[in-house]
């Protein structure tokens, strides 16, 4: 490992710091970043995702992509913990947490905004991050990118209707512009240009390829680290004014992600999956899609609304405490092996 990913934890500590303590001395500069906005996708952060994305896509051979040789058992795991568990254990979670041990602090409709921000911060899975978690857990790359285009096309279907039961509300603005250019710039268009210079690399030199791979690895865990910074730069000040409402909001995001990623590691590891599928398959259920998130939580009850509010939360710590996840499952990784040895693995 390089030195920027074994220790990681540390450098993400310091880029939190550094992060707020810039949004807190420019604030206008950052504002400035956090209106480059095309459909509530900024600009800066949706290149430094992309620097994050491309090299775990480098490593997949499109071609040799089929359905034949697909293990559907760890994809079917995921799909359940994404769509049938978890955003209804955020609504149990918020519910539990916001309206009852915090219910003395906040107001009441204060509780039923909050509520409604983390139910739509957990109805849609992530996109474009879990690119990143699954690379940094040495995750099988082919794995990632199906299980991601399954939950992407769940999503275009399943979001409305479950965002719209959980809130009790007959209809749901969906930000569809938000939802269709963050899969084409953090999906589509990514695996075209992965598979487009994979092969021209290759044909190169198979060395080549490989020696491309590993330098990319160091420009995607620096990306990563920048985003952290632009992340908590933009809530500089709003983490400043009210930093007890943004703990009481993170701790039903902080059980759900934990939980979410200890159910779905556990269940894998019943069913005999391999740990290079099981990580990013724990990884994928718990992580959220936040530009989406935000984009709708606007979109229904307004930019300065307690939903809106409760999206960005979700958004800045999800990256520290994901990273938490992926050193939680590297660190198991010899006892997950080693416990499955006399058990029969799933190809």
């Amino acid at each position: 490992m390089s030195i920027f990913e074994k220790y990681l934890s540390i450098w993400v500590g310091i880029c939190i710091y550094i992060g707020i303590s810039l949004g807190n001395w420019f604030p206008s500069f950052f504002e400035s970043i956090a209106s480059l906005e095309v459909a509530h996708v900024n600009v800066p952060v949706a290149i430094l995702i992309w620097m994050m994305i491309l090299p775990m896509l480098l490593k997949i051979d499109f071609s040799e992509l089929n359905q034949k040789d697909l293990n559907w058992t760890p994809i079917g795991v995921t799909v359940l913990a994404n769509w049938a568990f978890k955003p209804f254990f955020m609504a149990f979670l918020a519910w539990f947490f916001i309206s009852n041990i915090f219910g003395s602090i906040i107001s009441q409709e204060e509780q039923k905004s909050y509520i409604a921000g983390l139910i739509i911060l957990a109805v849609a899975p992530c996109t474009a991050m879990v690119f990143v978690w699954s690379n940094l857990c040495n995750g099988n790359a082919r794995y990632t990118f199906m299980q991601v285009a399954i939950n992407d096309i769940i999503m275009i279907f399943a979001f409305a209707p479950i965002v719209g039961l959980l809130l009790g509300l007959s209809s749901i603005t969906v930000p569809w512009e938000t939802l269709f250019l963050s899969l084409s710039l953090y999906l589509l268009l990514p695996a075209l240009i992965a598979h487009y210079l994979r092969k021209r690399l290759f044909r190169k030199s198979p060395q080549e390829l490989e020696k491309i791979i590993t330098l990319s690895q160091q420009f995607s865990v620096l990306a990563l680290l920048l985003t952290v910074i632009l992340l908590f730069a933009f809530q500089g000040e709003a983490i400043q004014k009210n930093p007890l409402l943004i703990l009481l909001i993170s701790v039903p995001i902080f059980c759900q992600v934990v939980i979410t990623v200890l159910i779905t590691y556990w269940t894998n590891w019943k069913l005999g999956i391999q740990h290079e599928i099981a990580a990013p398959s724990s990884l994928i259920a718990a992580s959220n899609f936040f530009e989406l998130a935000v984009a709708t939580a606007i979109s229904l009850f307004g930019f300065k609304s307690g939903a809106a509010l409760a999206t960005v939360v979700g958004v800045l710590i999800e990256v520290p405490l994901m990273l938490i996840m992926i050193k939680f499952v590297m660190l198991t990784k010899p006892i997950y092996v080693d416990k499955q040895k006399t058990k029969p693995i799933l190809e």
